[in-house]
């Protein structure tokens, strides 16, 4: 046991970090392993979502989890699981209903000044 207080306060965030850490963990091998047992979007959504939050707590680095997501994505692909991409965004309003830009003031420019002679020394 440490004796030094600031020994001791250590020792406690320690065991709480280390606890955070291994549910974390756990949330992503069980994520994992329903996917692996049950191949569907919602449970690739799901295991790639555990990833990220893991990178964004930094427990695990940026590149493995896009390894270990890219392993999920070939694996989904494998099973021909229909993967949803980014939602398509509506189409375009007619011209007619857009509002037109107001017109800006024109902006004036500064008269260009004219090159100041040198004196010639005589």
């Amino acid at each position: 046991m440490p004796i030094i207080k600031s020994a001791i306060k250590r020792m406690k965030q320690t065991i709480v970090r280390r606890e955070r850490n291994v549910g974390i963990k756990k949330d992503i091998k069980s994520a994992t392993k329903a996917f692996a047992a049950q191949p569907s979007a919602e449970a690739l959504s799901k295991a790639q979502s555990e990833f990220d939050k893991a990178v964004k707590k930094g427990l695990i680095k940026k590149n493995t989890a896009a390894r270990r997501k890219a392993n999920l994505a070939k694996a989904a692909k494998a099973a021909n699981v229909k993967v949803a991409g980014a939602p398509k965004k509506a189409a375009a309003k007619p011209a007619a209903a857009k509002k037109p830009a107001a017109k800006a003031a024109p902006v004036k420019k500064a008269p260009a000044k004219k090159p100041v002679a040198k004196k010639t020394a005589k």
